[in-house]
């Protein structure tokens, strides 16, 4: 059977030489089939793009939710994917569309779930600290919950930007913007532990010297096995609303807020810049947001 790579070249040559679509068009619907190809790599699937079915596109659709990626571009994306299945339909290379009972995500998504402390310090007791993994996850765990990092920049954070002596993992986020954000002091505890008594006796791929948290062969976790420990842990801990690495993020803006601290600060630490306002934010001194923490996180 074929390879994705094969049926997305086919797709863009029908787009390009039937359609007569721009290059940008042609482009764009093949990143987005290859967006699916990549996901169903990174979770192991070994299906082939006809092999798939109406369940692996739902939870394709939900970890693109997960990852925070806004309505609008996860609307453009089911377009392509529904396009590329019309596709293979029509070459007869499927008698069957996975995509007609795709639906489109509703517009003016709700905010996810919140964990309170409480939840927090549950998934942290679920965690078994005797194997190599659990000591990781706990690690992972504690740095999303303290400085409420994008999973993304969780999966980058290097060894090269962590100042544990100061408090501080140096993040490129969105738009490759650097920003400091403070650690707390649970975290740190954490992230020494994972260092000196775990990672230390890994063997490390060549390309991933500098990568904090790593999977037992040594390499790079990937965002996908991020979502999966979570979700793992959330089941085992019989924690019920919809968790995520998100879900961290956003209980981490929430509870600093509502204990007082102030929202500038906060905007700052998760590198976010005003929807309303073009204003940039006004850079605010290292020490003070590691006071902001001190003061107001649950686990500092």
């Amino acid at each position: 059977m074929e390879s994705w790579a094969y049926y997305i070249k086919e797709f863009e040559n029908y787009l390009r030489l039937e359609r007569s679509l721009s290059l940008n068009s042609v482009t764009a619907y093949t990143q987005d089939v290859k967006k699916l190809s990549e996901f169903m790599d990174l979770s192991g699937s070994e299906l082939s793009p006809l092999e798939v079915e109406s369940h692996h596109l739902i939870d394709f659709i939900e970890y693109l939710n997960e990852l925070g990626m806004t309505p609008y571009s996860q609307a453009r994306i089911i377009s392509g994917i529904k396009s590329f299945y019309t596709y293979l339909l029509y070459e007869q290379f499927i008698d069957k569309d996975p995509t007609v009972l795709l639906e489109g995500p509703k517009l003016g998504r709700k905010l996810p779930d919140v964990l309170n402390v409480e939840e927090i310090d549950q998934l942290f007791e679920t965690i078994d600290h005797s194997s190599p993994e659990g000591q990781r996850n706990r690690a992972i765990l504690e740095t999303l919950y303290s400085s409420g990092l994008r999973v993304s920049e969780l999966t980058d954070l290097r060894l090269s930007n962590t100042y544990l002596d100061i408090g501080f993992v140096r993040v490129i986020g969105k738009g490759s913007k650097e920003r400091l954000v403070p650690l707390g002091s649970s975290a740190m505890k954490y992230i020494k532990i994972y260092l000196e008594e775990i990672r230390v006796h890994l063997t490390i791929k060549k390309d991933s010297q500098d990568i904090i948290f790593l999977n037992r062969r040594g390499g790079k976790l990937s965002r996908v096995m991020i979502f999966t420990i979570i979700k793992d842990l959330a089941k085992k801990a019989g924690i019920r609303k919809k968790v995520s690495p998100h879900t961290f993020r956003h209980s981490f803006a929430t509870h600093l807020i509502e204990g007082g601290a102030d929202l500038r600060a906060v905007q700052e630490m998760l590198g976010h810049e005003s929807i309303t306002t073009t204003e940039i934010y006004t850079h605010l001194d290292r020490d003070y947001l590691k006071q902001v923490i001190r003061e107001f996180h649950p686990r500092s």
